[in-house]
């Protein structure tokens, strides 16, 4: 038996609260919104040549692995990440690195965890967590998403950590090695907020940042014209359980980061962030709207305020918002 004095905090992501805890547990106090804000997690793409369950990937946050990346190169922190070809090789790893004292984050695939509620599975292979100890065959989780810590069996464990499909997790597991006495959060969080707003303003591909949304509003006004009505709402509901159910999604994701913008007032002491975090968060309600009335047209309730231009339109709006948002916020930092 190993069980190392983890603390679990639940979080609404799992790569934020991952990493997160993992830099809490080494005396660097970091909330869930910092560690979002610094990882530079806020994003957005729609990507029509990837599939996820053979319809359109669309994501609002960056790529699975960047945020504690970045978090842990920005703060000083040095890590180790591997990859292995065997679940056998990547189970004794983890055995070792847990007998040296060190809490673990793997990637995993969230439809092979059996702790998982059946209602709450889905293929997904970017699902985060810390494994803290073992006890015979089982292993001690803290898993962000969930309230309290978790067990899983070794087999069970083995299976999510080596599950098939678009971006399998190849056994990944990933963990501290040196953390700074000192560390200042001031150029960190400057440095997470460009990355943001570069990702959403300045990329020259039309389907990234706030170009990519206009990109997705006029594709779906012509979904039904396109595709069909019953394909266009295979694409609808693909879209809005990216954006709610899938990684916290696109309202999500912009409360996280108004929260964030709330703590970068007070690193800088300037009252700004929070004006500009008040935008974000009536955004995210425009971003909840659109998944509202999405919701409406895949369960048959639609009215004709729930059209699809109008559904368009409101994506449209967002768009503008947010391009104002992110030059005011690049302009004050």
């Amino acid at each position: 038996m190993m069980e190392i004095d983890f603390t679990h905090r639940q979080s609404a992501h799992c790569e934020n609260g991952v990493t997160a805890n993992l830099v809490s547990h080494y005396g660097i106090s970091m909330s869930e919104p910092l560690a979002f804000g610094i990882g530079g997690g806020l994003f957005f793409g729609y990507i029509p040549f990837m599939r996820l369950n053979g319809l359109p990937l669309t994501t609002f946050r960056a790529i699975t692995g960047l945020i504690f990346k970045r978090v842990t190169r920005e703060l000083g922190i040095k890590t180790v990440s591997r990859r292995f070809r065997s679940r056998a090789e990547s189970m004794r790893v983890l055995d070792e690195v847990l007998g040296r004292g060190i809490p673990v984050g793997l990637q995993t695939g969230a439809w092979w965890l059996p702790y998982f509620p059946e209602a709450y599975r889905f293929h997904f292979n970017m699902h985060n967590l810390v494994v803290y100890g073992k006890r015979g065959d089982d292993y001690l989780i803290s898993d962000p998403v969930f309230p309290e810590p978790v067990v899983c069996d070794g087999a069970d464990l083995a299976r999510a950590r080596f599950t098939k499909g678009t971006l399998a997790p190849k056994g990944r597991m990933y963990y501290l090695e040196h953390v700074p006495e000192n560390v200042d959060c001031r150029d960190p969080v400057r440095k997470g907020i460009k990355t943001v707003c570069r990702a959403m303003l300045k990329s020259s591909l039309p389907i990234i940042g706030v170009s990519g949304i206009r990109f997705l509003a006029r594709r779906l006004e012509r979904w039904p014209r396109k595709l069909g009505d019953d394909r266009a709402l295979l694409h609808l509901g693909q879209l809005i359980r990216m954006q709610e159910e899938i990684g916290t999604g696109g309202a999500g994701f912009r409360f996280i980061y108004a929260a964030f913008l709330e703590e970068a007032a007070g690193v800088f002491g300037e009252d700004y962030f929070l004006e500009l975090s008040k935008r974000l968060t009536a955004i995210g309600d425009r971003w909840r709207e659109f998944a509202v009335r999405a919701a409406r047209n895949c369960k048959g309730r639609a009215s004709d305020d729930d059209s699809y231009p109008a559904m368009a339109a409101i994506l449209m709006d967002c768009a503008e918002r947010e391009e104002k948002l992110y030059r005011d916020l690049l302009q004050t930092v």
